[in-house]
Parts: C-alpha cells; structure tokens; sequence
C-alpha cells in the first residue's frame, strides 16, 4: 500500500487529504474532499483516508464504494419505504379477516378488491413484508451501514487519535474561525491556557503549540445510530426465523381440546366456553352506535381456556395432559404461558357440530321414522349401520356448501357452517342402494325413485374461537437497537466536538478554531478566552466570504 510522508515525518495512508498529525493538505490528494479552488478546508472527516474514495480498482473496491455511498443508503431506505407503503394498502394474507367469506388468498383479495385486489395477489404483494426482494432490501439496507460506518469512522478515529497540537500554518488559516496577534506575552498565554480548562477543555502543550479540545464522543453519535439501526435491522430479520418469532392461527370449538401449533405438540388448549356480550339496547349512552350498526354492538369477546402440558415420556403412546394454567382470553387482553402468547383473534357463532338424521317412506305423508342416525360433523364416520338393517354411506361432505361456477357442489371452507351431504341408503335386505343429497333448506332425490327419504331431525350447534399463538424473542433486540439508536441520538445532539488552536509565531500567535456544530456557542468560548488579553478575536471567513 502506498504510504504518504508529510514533511512533519508522519507517516500517512494512501487517499490522506490532511496530514493526520500536522493536517498540512496534501498536495494532489484535495479533490478527493472538494477542497481544490476554496479557502476553507473540509473538516468532515479531517482528511482522513477512506477506502471509498482511494481504492477503485478490483469488484471488491468497487462494490466497497457504491455501498458506503451516503445516496445509495438514502435510495434504498426510500425504496423500502415505498415497498411498505405498497403492502399496507391491503391485509397482508396473515390479517385476512377470520371472519371473511373465505380466508383462501386466492379467492379473498379478488372477492374482496375486485381487478386491484386480483393484481395486487398476483403481484405477490399479499406475501410482501416476507418476500425475497423485500428482505434482500432489509439485508441491502444494513450492508450499507456496515460499509458506511466502517468506511468513515476508522480512517477519522485514527486521525483523531493521531492528531498533534502542533499543526501547520496552511491548516489553521483555512479554518472557518481564524485570527492572527502579532504580539503576545508569556502571561497572556498562561493566561489563555487556564481560560481554556475553565472552559472544560482538554488542553495539550507541545512546545508552545496548544490544542484544546472537548466532546470529541459526539463525533461517534452517528455511528452509534448505525449500530442501532443494524441491531434493528437484524431484528426485523431474526422474525423469519422460527425459533425466535411464531405466528399461528387456530380455530378451538367449544369443548375441544387441541395441540397449539407452533409448539411441538408440547401444549394443548381447551376451549371451555365462548363468550360473546354485547351493549344494552336500552343504555342511551351507546344507542347512536347500536342505530349506526343497525344492531347490537359487541361489548366482550372472550374464551375460557386451559392450557395443559403434555408428558411424552413414553413414545408412541397418548400423552399425559397437566393443566399448567387456566385464564380468560379477551381482546387485547392476551393470556401468557412459557414464552407463548394467546390473542382472542376470531370467532364463529352457532356453528353445526352433530346432525340428526331420520329414515322414512318416501309417501308417507306423516314421516314417521324408520331408523335414525348421528353425524359428528367435526368428524363423520363414513359408514353406519342401523338397528332396523339401514346401511347408510357418506359419500360425499361439504362443510361450507356452495355451488361454484361450473354450478358444481364445493365446501367454501373446511368449517361446518353450511353443511350438505350426499348419501347412499340401502334399505335392509335388499341389493339397491339409493342416493340423496341433503343441506339446509335442500333435500333432493336425484333419480326420483327412491323409496325412502333421508330428513334431517335436529341438530346441535357450537361456537368456535379463533385464537392467535405467538411468541417473539425479537422485542429484546428491538428494544435494544432502539435504546442504542436514541443514546446515538442524544450524543450527537446535545454535545458538540470543539477544538481550538494556538500557534505561536515570532512574538504572535496564531489563533483558530472548528467545531461539528454550533458555531456561535464555540465563538462565545473563545470571547471568554482571549478575555483581558490582547489576543484578536477570530473572523468567521464563511461569513466574511459570504460578505464579499
């Protein structure tokens, strides 16, 4: 690598455009931080070597510069914005409504939205936030404030650290804040000196040379914002893997005690009861809302459930259930067991869960019951076999009956809200078997000549709640990136890094100063400073340039 010699004999790397000890401006290196033509140098980053700006050769250097590209970050941070944007104009696929006619992506969206919605599914914005391209940006993103913060923020600590008070005549009047005394006595500048630590400056005698210096930390506020913003960023990755983050949906009958998805097939929820309250009509206070609903408006929704832990010490075998807790689940009131949480997400009302069945003459007008049989609905047996010598086989089953476009018999949902069957009765001792279809409101004899009809005779109904299960051990680390991101924020903000230099000259001195902000805060510094001496106050040169 190629080294820079100043003539102070510090050693510099290759692309310095300020000698890091002296901070003479290096001859053929000024275009590199803009100061080719100006009569203010570019305090910045103090002239230091970044690889961005040296190395430009290899796919590496390359990739290197494009990515620590202060505008590169800001595009793809406007990207990714735009993206989220496009994603939250519809329910991402996982909040599509419980409640939907159909909850199938494909069927939701163009239902729902119409040509927009049919688009926006095919599109794959659905899916947008756990799409490749949208966690590639996320990645991009952070590979940005890595190469950024690296890029600039080793080259300037070394220059920092490397810093001497003595510093070269050429470097201290092209300051910002500048002045030059042609006599000075010895008192004065002790006299300055203890001014400066009254002031809380760190100050530094070389020889006569004298640099005093104070809040250099706020200088690293930005970089400690990027280890924030990485930390976040990671988090935000870290919620596509399983082991830190899970998001499940499941349905719970009244009664019904199920494995919670997600969790292995460690616990188990029972659904012990639906609770479904709603306001008092005769209550004034919320009779607008009731008008505007144009009926009961819901007040409580909630599941008793009791969440048990399976003992699977001998495999193959059923597992031993231990209730381990027992709670109330209402919205936004969460129940909270071993790092998983339940949310009250959905329900459904009244919906079927056994049907009753009766065997008649097809002519006998009073219907009385040859034989009758039982359906579970949340699980049918395909066959049964009557006392009277009925067989009766379920042929077919739709939960959610519809007819779909062919005009063909579907189930909209695995959910038996609208059920219908198809089923083949054969009568005792005899070879014919006979088909009837049967749903709600339907009971048809597709050949019509079936001896005997098939009545449904009652019916049993439940409520299901639709719970959400969750566990997310990211929180900690956004909550850490956040906490880093905001400690960033008040370091860069409230501190500012001040630097003032005194550069004796024959019976004078030589007087400037820079700072990263605040330059009326540093000039009141200096005021007091140079108070009852003979030291000339510095000129503001932008300000005197901006006159001219």
């Amino acid at each position: 690598m190629k080294k820079i010699k100043c003539e102070c004999g510090h050693i510099n790397p290759e692309g310095t455009v300020l000698c890091e000890a002296c901070g003479k401006p290096v001859e053929g290196n000024q275009h590199i931080d803009g100061n080719e033509g100006k009569k203010l140098l570019n305090m910045r980053y103090d002239g230091s070597a970044r690889r961005s700006q040296t190395y430009n050769k290899s796919i590496v250097d390359k990739i290197w510069s494009f990515f620590s590209s202060v505008k590169v970050g800001v595009w793809l941070i406007v990207i990714t914005l735009l993206a989220s944007v496009v994603g939250s104009i519809l329910p991402q696929e996982m909040y599509i409504p419980a409640g939907a006619e159909s909850r199938d992506p494909t069927i939701f969206y163009e239902d729902q939205y119409g040509l927009f919605g049919l688009i926006f599914y095919q599109l794959g914005f659905h899916n947008l936030y756990s799409s490749w391209w949208y966690i590639t940006l996320i990645a991009l993103i952070g590979v940005s404030l890595v190469i950024c913060s690296i890029d600039r923020f080793v080259p300037l600590y070394k220059a920092l650290k490397n810093q001497k008070a003595k510093r070269h005549e050429s470097f201290l009047n092209r300051q910002r804040l500048y002045s030059e005394t042609e006599t000075v006595t010895d008192e004065e500048i002790i006299k300055l000196k203890e001014s400066l630590k009254k002031q809380r400056y760190k100050v530094r005698d070389e020889n006569g040379h004298i640099m005093a210096e104070k809040g250099r930390f706020s200088r690293w506020g930005p970089y400690v914002n990027h280890i924030g913003l990485i930390i976040i960023l990671l988090a935000a990755l870290l919620r596509f893997t399983p082991i830190l983050y899970m998001d499940e949906y499941v349905w719970v009958r009244e009664g019904q005690e199920i494995v919670i998805p997600g969790t292995e097939r460690e616990y188990y929820v029972e659904n012990k009861e639906f609770i479904m309250e709603t306001h008092d009509e005769e209550d004034e206070r919320f009779a607008d809302a009731i008008e505007q609903q144009g009926g009961m408006v819901a007040s409580n929704y909630q599941t008793n459930v009791v969440i048990s832990q399976a003992d699977q010490s001998v495999a193959g075998t059923d597992p031993e259930l231990e209730p381990i807790k027992e709670g109330e689940i209402r919205l936004n009131q969460p129940l909270k067991f071993d790092g998983y949480t339940l949310y009250q997400a959905g329900y459904q009302l009244n919906e079927f869960s056994t049907m009753t069945f009766k065997i008649h003459e097809s002519d006998d007008p009073s219907q009385e019951a040859l034989d009758e049989f039982t359906i579970d609905l949340t699980s049918p047996d395909m066959e049964y076999d009557l006392d009277n010598g009925f067989h009766v086989e379920l042929a077919q089953y739709y939960p959610d009956f519809y007819l779909d476009d062919d005009g063909m018999p579907a189930s909209e949902t695995n959910y038996s809200r609208n059920p219908a069957f198809v089923l083949f009765v054969s009568p005792p001792d005899s070879d014919i078997t006979e088909t009837s279809f049967l749903g709600i409101g339907s009971n048809i004899d597709p050949t019509e000549e079936n001896q005997y009809n098939v009545a449904i005779e009652n019916f049993d109904t439940h409520d299901v709640s639709g719970l959400t299960v969750r566990r997310d051990y990211t929180l900690p680390f956004f909550g850490l990136g956040a906490a880093i991101f905001m400690i960033g924020v008040v370091q860069g903000m409230y501190w500012y890094h001040r630097r003032i230099w005194i550069h004796p000259k024959d019976n004078g001195l030589l007087l400037a100063a820079h700072t990263n902000k605040n330059w009326f805060g540093i000039k009141k510094d200096i005021e007091k400073i140079i108070e009852d001496t003979n030291v000339k106050m510095v000129d503001d040169q932008k300000e005197l340039d901006e006159d001219e």
